[in-house]
């Protein structure tokens, strides 16, 4: 008899056979192989995924039931699921059996759709079907397990029913967005969720009332950890929460009356797009009907909304963004031509005419694009074209997932896994299994570009371009010559660019360049050298651009970006004449050449709540888990919005005070998002830490900002001055199957942050951090309990700290968290002090500053340091501070601002100083910072000639002696 893997491609064949004994070491198990599937099947399985041989191979115990229960040839049925999970229901007494039981269950069920999608005994409907039912029958599970247990232990929440308004208990309704809403759940994905409940109350019956919304947040939180904390036995679902109300920073569940309000009041348009597959998958289903039918109308429109297409121009250049920036081109979901391509053309028709046309007010995708050919508002051949794509691309998917039981969408490299996808996909070929998702990926790509059309699409208008840009480029003009063309040009340093241009075109690399990229090159640099001569200082500036040139050479893309956008190039040039400090983050992130296509936004930064939104979206994908992707997000984010900053200072649209506030607004964001990120790292480890009631802490984490960013005084390349605060209780542990003290959490939690932060990466580093101003400084701990600040802040503080504190604010973390250090600054900085040895003790600091850092006296005569010299910044900083310290107890409100600005207001407003003297040294702050700011986007430090600024000089001084020498 024959092996039963002899059919196999050499490749499989070889790996099969030499696993074999070790899958089946007393060969082939009867219970597998008999009347329903053959050896030659479980030859074909197990060489098309790992995933299957193992689970074979190291749990036989459970698949054997399985199978013996109902024939792996059979449909996995939603009764199946049900049946099996009340099965594995039995044995759960205990939160971690529960969990056991979970991802036993899965293993099993992910056994039998895998093996059927792979072999191809089921279609695509039953494979997405099968998943998402059994998602909906583990959520729904084990939210009733853990509900039970939750109404035991704290009480049975109690609310108005929204039908009937009457007293009634309360159930959590869980929601599922994207794929697991729309019944068409990939074989290895993680599942967007958000939480509800019907109404506000009180829990009935327990040790103590609880408010409902901390009940169902409680209840959420250990949901989240029965599906998503890895165990010996795996886990069931990565659990994503970040579709909900303000995502990672709301609250873990909501009351339907603040849902409504917040979609009605806030909702964003990718909101918009999410709730378009949202479905009560868990929990109360009638009660959830009524929530659905209120958050309809913030969905679909009751006319056709054409309002969406500007929207839908935004989401789609987003798009194209990320493909460039992460190099998804590879990615059959993400990259052009995949599925997100396709899910986005149905969803557009859906949100534009889903309010007229009903039929489109549907979740699953093949039955939209059948409802778009019968209302003819797709032409059949496009839907045909669009279907077989998304049939073909979503049995891809579902073979790269399968393989291994790993969420991915990238096409692999290694022979072998090649052979296994074309196997799967029924070809015969790698080479030939690339060429039919080429086609159809081709066919995607043209849709999506007619469908949803971008603004200016057109080729970039040559005609306007001086000839000799092309003949000095291409070397058709003699040296003599291009010298004479660049001098009538305007160029001022005709001979450096002439030397400039030829080192580059004669350079090894652009020799090398392939015939693709050689003629893009050879396209863009003659339109660059064009826009060149309507900047006064055009070599200098082809000097900065240059470096971006250098940078993008062997990614031409980036080229063709600038020559089909033609206001972005105009940009590109001014920035970089006005700035080498823009020119230079150009040439080290062109990425952030997608920010120069719009004009309008490059000079209008957004607001705090738009940057949060922002950041929303860019990482909504993006697991938390996966570190290093967050990491590059977070650096991109921050480089993008800086660059607009800065662009939107040199036009003039920002004062000081303005650039200063949204550079301080960018790090805030990014540090919530950061606290995020590491605090729900841990949690996944170790379980949440507890407060001293036993209660899940919600952070009670803070982190709080000294110097310019407590001040609101952040430069383009200032560093983070931060100390981190807790309020958990020291004493006790996390509540996780690995649990540690709350201690060490917590000072793993800030070590983490200081790792996202500052880590150098490809693209650079976040911010630089210094956490030299925690209590005891670098020989403190970490993170201190709020207890321990305050009692350092009491007891053991110097002068010098107690000025920093009068700088300093909380900018990131838990809301109680932060009033709480806002009280115990207010408390400090409100301490009775004697006057006259407070004024020497910051004196003293002050000499000892200046003889520190200021310019040597030798060199005063030549060089002013804005800063640190007589008369500078810092003159000013210690005098506010001083007249903090000795004023507050006195004048408590002084305490409510943190910046010099305000302070110095605050001071005048008072009667501390007269208002005349507040204002001047007001213009005066202002004006020297101005410059030191906007010296930093020249690349220049704080220094300049010694006779500048005598004026201003002049008044700090003698303001110095008026308050500082009495």
């Amino acid at each position: 008899m024959s092996e039963p893997w002899v059919s196999l491609p050499g490749a499989l064949a070889d790996e099969i056979s030499g696993c074999w004994p070790s899958v089946f070491p007393e060969g082939l198990p009867g219970w597998l192989a008999g009347d329903h599937v053959s050896e030659a099947d479980v030859a074909e399985a197990i060489s098309r995924s790992l995933f299957l041989r193992q689970t074979l191979e190291r749990h036989p115990e459970q698949i054997r039931p399985a199978v013996a229960a109902r024939p792996l040839t059979e449909p996995t049925t939603d009764a199946w699921l049900a049946d099996r999970w009340r099965d594995y229901l039995q044995g759960v007494d205990s939160e971690p059996s529960l969990h056991a039981a979970l991802r036993q269950y899965r293993r099993e069920v992910q056994f039998r759709i895998i093996w059927r999608d792979l072999m191809k005994w089921a279609d695509l409907h039953e494979t997405m079907a099968a998943t998402s039912a059994f998602a909906d029958t583990a959520i729904d599970g084990a939210l009733n397990w853990l509900y039970e247990r939750a109404c035991e232990e704290f009480g049975t929440p109690m609310g108005a029913d929204p039908v009937t308004g009457r007293e009634v208990p309360q159930k959590m309704v869980v929601l599922g967005m994207g794929k697991l809403g729309g019944r068409e759940l990939n074989v290895s994905s993680d599942i967007d969720l958000i939480f509800a409940f019907p109404s506000k109350g009180e829990t009935h019956g327990g040790r103590r009332a609880l408010d409902n919304q901390q009940f169902f947040i409680r209840l959420g939180q250990r949901l989240i950890q029965a599906l998503d904390q890895i165990t010996a036995d795996g886990f069931v679902f990565r659990v994503d929460m970040r579709l909900r109300p303000y995502g990672q920073s709301g609250a873990l569940a909501l009351s339907f009356a603040a849902l409504e309000t917040y979609y009605q009041d806030q909702g964003r348009d990718w909101e918009r797009y999410a709730m378009v597959k949202a479905r009560v998958v868990a929990g109360d289903q009638r009660a959830g009907e009524v929530l659905m039918a209120s958050l309809k109308p913030f969905v679909y429109r009751k006319y056709i909304d054409f309002s969406a297409f500007e929207s839908l121009r935004s989401m789609k250049e987003m798009i194209s963004r990320e493909v460039r920036r992460k190099g998804l081109e590879n990615n059959i979901k993400l990259g052009s031509g995949g599925i997100r391509e396709i899910e986005f053309v149905v969803q557009a028709f859906q949100l534009i005419r889903g309010g007229r046309d009903r039929e489109l007010q549907q979740r699953e995708l093949l039955q939209i694009l059948k409802e778009l050919e019968e209302l003819e508002l797709l032409p059949s051949r496009v839907v045909g074209e669009l279907r077989g794509a998304y049939v073909f691309l979503r049995n891809l998917e579902h073979a790269l997932q399968g393989m291994e039981d790993k969420q991915t969408q990238v096409l692999p490299e290694d022979a072998l896994s090649c052979a296994r996808v074309a196997r799967i996909m029924g070809f015969d070929s790698w080479e030939d299994c690339l060429f039919a998702l080429d086609e159809h990926r081709s066919r995607v790509a043209r849709h999506f570009a007619d469908i949803i059309a971008t603004e200016d699409q057109d080729d970039a208008d040559e005609g306007g371009v001086d000839d000799g840009c092309y003949e000095l480029w291409l070397a058709e003009m003699d040296e003599a010559s291009a010298l004479g063309w660049l001098e009538q040009s305007g160029f001022e340093d005709p001979d450096g660019s002439y030397k400039r241009l030829t080192s580059l075109r004669d350079s090894r690399t652009v020799q090398t360049l392939q015939t693709q990229g050689r003629k893009r090159l050879n396209q863009f640099v003659p339109l660059l050298i064009n826009a060149l001569m309507d900047v006064e200082n055009p070599s200098e500036t082809l000097d900065r651009v240059l470096q971006l040139v250098e940078a993008i050479l062997r990614r031409t893309a980036y080229m063709v970006l600038l020559m089909e956008n033609p206001g972005a190039m105009t940009q590109l040039v001014r920035l970089c004449s006005e700035s080498p400090w823009i020119a230079r983050l150009l040439a080290d992130t062109p990425l952030l050449l997608d920010e120069l296509l719009n004009a309008e936004s490059l000079y209008s930064p957004p607001a705090k709540e738009e940057l949060q939104d922002d950041l929303r979206q860019q990482m909504l994908r993006i697991p938390y888990e996966d570190l290093e992707e967050q990491m590059e997000a977070l650096r991109y984010f921050k480089k993008a919005h800086v660059l607009r900053v800065a662009a939107s200072e040199l036009k003039g649209t920002l004062p000081l005070m303005k650039v200063s506030d949204y550079l301080t607004w960018i790090a805030e964001v990014v540090l919530d998002h950061v606290v995020d990120v590491a605090f729900s790292n841990l949690v996944s480890r170790h379980g949440y830490p507890r407060r001293a009631d036993g209660s899940a802490c919600d952070t009670d984490f803070a982190i709080i900002g000294y110097g310019k960013l407590g001040g609101i005084e952040l430069g383009y390349t200032s560093d983070l001055d931060l100390v981190f605060v807790h309020q958990a209780d020291p004493q006790l542990a996390t509540d996780g199957d690995k649990p540690i003290d709350n201690a060490v959490f917590y000072t793993r939690l800030g070590q983490r942050i200081v790792h996202i932060l500052s880590t150098q990466t490809p693209s650079g580093q976040l911010y630089e951090v210094d956490m030299r101003l925690r209590p005891s400084g670098n020989s403190g701990l970490l993170v201190s309990t709020l207890q321990a600040f305050e009692k350092y802040q009491q007891e053991d503080a110097w002068t010098w700290e107690h000025q920093a504190l009068a700088r300093a604010r909380g900018v990131a973390g838990c809301d109680d968290t932060l009033k709480a250090f806002e009280d115990i600054r207010h408390q400090i900085l409100c301490r009775q002090r004697e006057k006259a040895s407070l004024r020497q003790e910051v004196v003293d600091m002050r000499e000892k500053m200046r003889s520190n850092l200021g310019t040597p006296a030798a060199r005063q005569n030549d060089v002013f340091h804005i800063k640190h010299d007589n008369g500078g910044i810092v003159d000013v900083e210690f005098m506010v501070q001083y007249l903090m310290l000795a004023w507050c107890p006195e004048h408590p409100e002084l305490t409510q601002w943190s910046d010099n600005i305000r302070q110095l207001e605050e001071l005048g407003r008072a009667g501390v100083l007269p208002v005349e003297d507040t204002e001047r040294l007001r213009e005066v702050f202002i004006t020297l910072r101005s410059t030191i700011h906007r010296r930093a986007l020249q690349n220049l430090n704080s220094q300049v000639e010694g006779g500048a600024f005598t004026e201003e000089r002049d008044y700090i001084q003698s303001m110095w002696k008026k308050v500082m020498v009495e």
